[in-house]
């Protein structure tokens, strides 16, 4: 599968977008016209640009407003076209993109297309050029790939070919089965994009909310997989045209843009089987979270173990050579490292206390890790003792870790190679916390399309639809990354602005990273009254809340002043009911949850505003210095 993508997807100048899109593995580039022209340097000097980066000038577009012309106009476009075929070959690319006419003087007709598409392939032959025919979804005369394709097979020149463009096919439910009868040799490229479901102007939703294959709900991999049938082997290419890539970095979004292929690739070869494309193990199962590590210094710690032991956790074990120590209870791990070497010393000082690190414990961490590796993740290693268990890992959320684990050799054994157990007196009272529900990580609102990508494609797992969170001082988008099982469950919250409990979050920490953990119980209201005896504090919620859930739901009284006495909350929906209960707020903004769930499939979106108001007093105050160490 050979990739590329246009210069219009990224941020930045010329040169900075190329090097982004080298960085990231493309084999080719398109080159956007208003990219080039921008540019003080010659066409010549562009070329050799992009032939010094390694890569290939795939297609120079786009050339507009050509078919179906009346004179004077008509003649004009060829002179235009002319002028194109100069600085093409200047660059040294063979393949102008020619977009369906939009203008409002144009004539219809495919004959009329056809005749003048011959002329310019006789023109571009001479030159040894080709010319690509793409629909827009939006044209005046042609707007479906199969209009565009009779044109293209009227004209019958070798010189022109058609262009396809997911977008443009799907944003207008066009048949994909149609793509297979098109001989492989006369598509000349296909660009490839994904975007949301939004029900808006077609030429406005083509223009800024368009995002990677992967990332939006348009069926790109049954496009593919029809293309692929065709036979078709030359460059698959994202034109990505995005408000929020436009004012992103360039680097981790042409990153986003690479991996999306790579995954679509993998996915059509294994339902097709006709593209090349390297092969990898598949999406990885998850069973559990493995654990979870916190980065702190000392002082730091002292202060996280004490809510851990209210929260009834327990030290198991210390580590053998790191000062790492092990809190327990039921399947829930987490770990406090407080060591002043390695990667947890460095996070602490750029994060100050936090959640860093995760584990997934999947079925093959081997095969996973090589599926990661496949799909561009960057990997992570750090020397370890001797005797001692390295454990794959690639950076995850905020520039944290993600490890991977299995139940197989020393991998399955790490708890007993790498720790001493530790027998704690005068322990807490378990609490009767049995696993973890699910992990909530806060990301810059331009993030989340990265990280679901990101997690998706190596896990088996979907994402929910974008749900909006309520918070006193805006909006956090959020969505789910999610598994049938439950065995994995992680939030993604997007801030966009700093005033909002997760804005305030990132910049106090200075970064994205895990905003709070939630844990299951099966019993709330036995967990919340030990909790209670292990001198917990739970967060304090507003009295009004209960008589509006009580009247919201219909509820029994007395189960009412149960939810009011112990300051849980309360959801439903048609699956089951959902209660949840909270720590106040750790740091700059983390925060513990503990929830009972009963066939509920949500995550209490419903009474985020509640819970939010009643964070944000814990917070230090704006203006006071973060203290760190």
């Amino acid at each position: 599968m050979k990739t590329s993508i246009a210069t219009v997807s990224i941020s930045g100048e010329l040169p900075d977008k190329l090097a982004a899109i080298a960085t990231a593995g493309f084999d080719g580039v398109e080159i956007f016209e208003n990219d080039f022209l921008a540019f003080d340097g010659s066409p010549t000097d562009v070329g050799r640009m992009v032939r010094d980066q390694g890569l290939e000038i795939t297609l120079f577009q786009p050339f507009r407003d050509f078919e179906g012309m009346p004179e004077p106009h008509r003649s004009r476009t060829f002179d235009r076209a002319e002028r194109k075929f100069d600085v093409m070959q200047q660059l040294g690319t063979d393949l102008l993109l020619v977009c369906s006419n939009v203008s409002p003087i144009s004539l219809g007709g495919i004959d009329r297309a056809a005749a003048d598409f011959h002329e310019l392939g006789e023109r571009a032959a001479r030159r040894g050029l080709k010319v690509g025919y793409e629909g827009l979804a939006w044209g005046r005369h042609v707007n479906d790939h199969r209009d565009a394709w009779e044109i293209v097979r009227r004209a019958n020149h070798p010189n022109i070919g058609l262009i396809l463009d997911s977008f443009h096919t799907l944003s207008r439910k066009i048949e994909v089965n149609s793509i297979r009868s098109i001989p492989k040799e006369k598509i000349f490229i296909v660009q490839l994009a994904d975007a949301p479901l939004i029900d808006m102007d077609l030429l406005y939703w083509s223009r800024h909310f368009r995002n990677m294959p992967g990332e939006g709900d348009l069926p790109v991999t049954e496009f593919t997989r029809a293309i692929a049938e065709t036979g078709y082997d030359g460059y698959f290419s994202l034109e990505i045209f995005n408000d929020q890539f436009r004012g992103g970095a360039a680097k981790p979004i042409a990153a986003d843009g690479h991996r999306s292929l790579i995954y679509l690739g993998d996915k059509v070869r294994r339902n097709a089987g006709s593209l090349t494309v390297k092969p990898m193990p598949e999406r990885a199962p998850v069973q559990r979270v493995g654990f979870v590590e916190f980065a702190a210094a000392d002082e730091d710690a002292a202060e996280l173990t004490a809510i851990l032991k209210t929260l009834g956790f327990r030290k198991a074990a210390s580590h053998r050579s790191k000062k790492v120590d092990l809190y327990q209870q039921g399947d829930i791990r987490i770990l406090v490292n407080t060591d002043e070497d390695g990667f947890a010393s460095s996070s602490y000082a750029v994060h100050g206390s936090s959640a860093y690190a995760v584990a997934l414990v999947v079925d093959d961490a081997q095969q996973a890790m090589e599926r990661a590796l496949a799909l561009d993740a960057e990997p992570f290693s750090q020397p370890v003792a001797a005797g001692e268990v390295e454990l794959p890992a690639v950076r995850g959320v905020g520039g944290g870790l993600l490890y991977l684990l299995d139940d197989k050799g020393d991998l399955g054994r790490i708890w007993d190679i790498d720790f001493e157990a530790s027998d704690e007196g005068g322990a807490a009272e378990g609490a009767g916390l049995r696993c973890v529900d699910h992990i909530a990580q806060t990301v810059a609102y331009e993030e989340m399309p990265t990280w679901l990508l990101f997690y998706t494609s190596i896990f088996a797992a979907g994402k929910t639809p974008i749900v909006d969170i309520i918070d006193p001082a805006g909006v956090v988008r959020s969505q789910v990354v999610e598994n049938a099982t439950g065995s994995l469950r992680l939030t993604l919250n997007g801030a966009e602005n700093r005033r909002t409990l997760a804005g305030h979050f990132i910049a106090e920490t200075f970064g994205s990273g895990i905003q709070h953990l939630a844990f299951h119980t099966d019993d709330i209201f036995a967990t919340a009254a030990a909790l209670r005896r292990n001198g917990f504090r739970p967060l304090q919620i507003s009295p009004n809340y209960y008589d509006d859930v009580e009247a919201r739901f219909g509820l029994e009284p007395a189960l009412t002043e149960r939810l009011r006495a112990e300051n849980i909350l309360y959801d439903r929906d048609e699956h089951g009911e959902y209660f949840q209960l909270y720590s106040p707020t750790y740091g700059e903004g983390f925060f513990f949850e503990i929830v009972e769930r009963h066939g509920y499939r949500g995550y209490g979106a419903a009474n985020a505003i509640f819970r939010i108001a009643a964070l944000k007093k814990h917070l230090r105050p704006e203006g006071l210095p973060r203290i760190i160490g």
